[in-house]
């Protein structure tokens, strides 16, 4: 298993900014038939109350309680139709209601048979960035996938109240390396000293990538010599190793990784010049601003894209960065110009500049280049990025379609739930997954504003 998570962790190296979930995204899934039963502890857990049974002889109305019905009776998709009915009467959407249908089609699709798919429903619920997700996620430890277990332990570690699960911290014994280390990055984050003892004993782990996290989070928890540590595995010969102590370097913001971060960004191996140019745009130091536009002139097009999203990160409002930024939209690479308009988006250019780009990679006849360009909108802040997200939406393949759903739970608004719940109806499992933890995160966001 070890062989084989880090066979993926090869992916990794050349996508450092998109996490284990991105990964999973790469393979697409296919249609399945039923959603099946959704507990009905679980649907009292997302705001709903107890269950009304219909009377006989009562007309056909719909209302609050036929929903919950279908919903205990382990019908989503009666539920959706049920749900529709009422908003049609009401005028109006019911929050509680359409987070309980929307986590309806995310949690059954975690028991499906194939790795790509539990991970799409894993991936929706860490997009949902609730508090509510962490039994579910606690869950997904036990996943027999070392992918999705570290996956689940991703999610876990960016929640305050995952980050104190004591099933995050079992999780430092998980087999697969990539769980032991976010499981590391998300104690380091915690804040508790309490956690020093075990994540010592990480650093006799005979995986060097953890022996880094370790050091890193106990550098977090207040352990200032295990700098020198990192130091030192920045100059290994292992390059897994070397990359994993440039990345953490560059995530603790010590301004003292930026000599190293810059000579790494000379490497010779492309994963390493990766790695330096992601870290340099966390340290966020003006003297990284030259290095990284070097870096799109980068033999390697994995490399030059990890360059040019890097330089919209340094949030810098330099005419120089913007003017690298636009010059990456003509490079001779796709993934290229869709990770340029993905940080043209982010500095907050007009999509006027960006759109011809976005029309030619959304016609793509690669689905692949089709949804990088989905993620890459979901970058954006201009209401005109709806547009080709939902053009992207109805794409033929199911890919795409996932991170255009992805895309629009960040960037769009209530006025968008309608299209995502009729993305609730789509014939992949993966699709209707990502489109609930949208509602979910749109549901989320927009109360939260009210």
């Amino acid at each position: 298993m070890r062989n084989r998570v880090c066979t993926f962790a090869v992916v990794l190296l050349l996508a450092p900014v998109g996490g284990i979930g991105h990964v999973l995204s790469a393979f697409p899934g296919s249609p399945v038939d039923g959603i099946g039963p959704l507990s009905v502890d679980r649907v009292r857990q997302v705001g709903t109350v107890p269950i009304a049974r219909s009377k006989a002889g009562v007309p056909d109305n719909p209302s609050p309680d036929r929903v919950r019905e279908w919903l205990e009776a382990g019908d989503v998709r009666k539920a959706l139709e049920e749900y529709d009915r009422l908003v049609a009467r009401t005028k109006q959407d019911h929050d509680d209601l359409l987070r309980a249908i929307a986590i309806a089609f995310i949690l059954p699709v975690r028991q499906d048979m194939r790795e790509q798919m539990r991970g799409a429903a894993y991936t929706a619920l860490k997009e949902m960035n609730a508090e509510i997700a962490v039994p579910w996620l606690e869950e997904g430890l036990s996943d027999g996938s070392g992918l999705v277990r570290a996956l689940a332990a991703e999610a876990l570690a960016q929640l305050e109240a995952g980050r104190r699960s004591p099933r995050l911290r079992d999780a430092l014994s998980d087999r697969a390396a990539l769980v032991r280390i976010a499981a590391l990055k998300g104690l380091g984050r915690s804040g508790d000293r309490g956690t020093v003892p075990v994540i010592e004993s990480a650093l006799e782990d005979d995986q060097p990538m953890v022996r880094v996290a370790a050091q890193a989070a106990l550098f977090e928890l207040g352990q200032g010599e295990r700098w020198e540590g990192l130091v030192a595995s920045a100059s290994a010969k292992n390059p897994y190793e070397r990359r994993a102590a440039l990345r953490r370097m560059g995530e603790l913001g010590d301004a003292r990784a930026l000599p190293i971060l810059i000579e790494a960004a000379k490497d010779e191996q492309p994963t390493i010049r990766a790695a330096a140019f992601a870290a340099l745009a966390d340290l966020q130091a003006e003297e990284s601003l030259p290095v990284l536009i070097q870096g799109l002139r980068d033999p390697v097009s994995a490399v030059r894209s990890v360059a040019v999203v890097s330089l919209s990160r340094m949030n810098l409002k330099s005419p120089q960065a913007r003017q690298a930024v636009q010059s990456a939209l003509k490079d001779a690479n796709p993934g290229v110009r869709a990770a340029a308009v993905a940080s043209s988006l982010e500095l907050g250019l007009p999509f006027g500049e960006v759109a011809g780009v976005v029309r030619a990679l959304a016609q793509d006849e690669n689905p692949a280049i089709r949804s990088s360009v989905a993620r890459a909108l979901g970058h954006g802040r201009d209401p005109q990025v709806l547009g080709p997200l939902s053009m992207l939406l109805q794409d033929p393949v199911p890919r795409p379609r996932i991170s255009a759903a992805r895309s629009i739970g960040r960037v769009g608004g209530r006025s968008e739930l309608a299209l995502l719940k009729g993305a609730l109806r789509d014939q992949d499992a993966a699709v209707k997954a990502t489109a609930g933890g949208a509602i979910v995160h749109i549901l989320a966001t927009t109360s939260a504003r009210t």
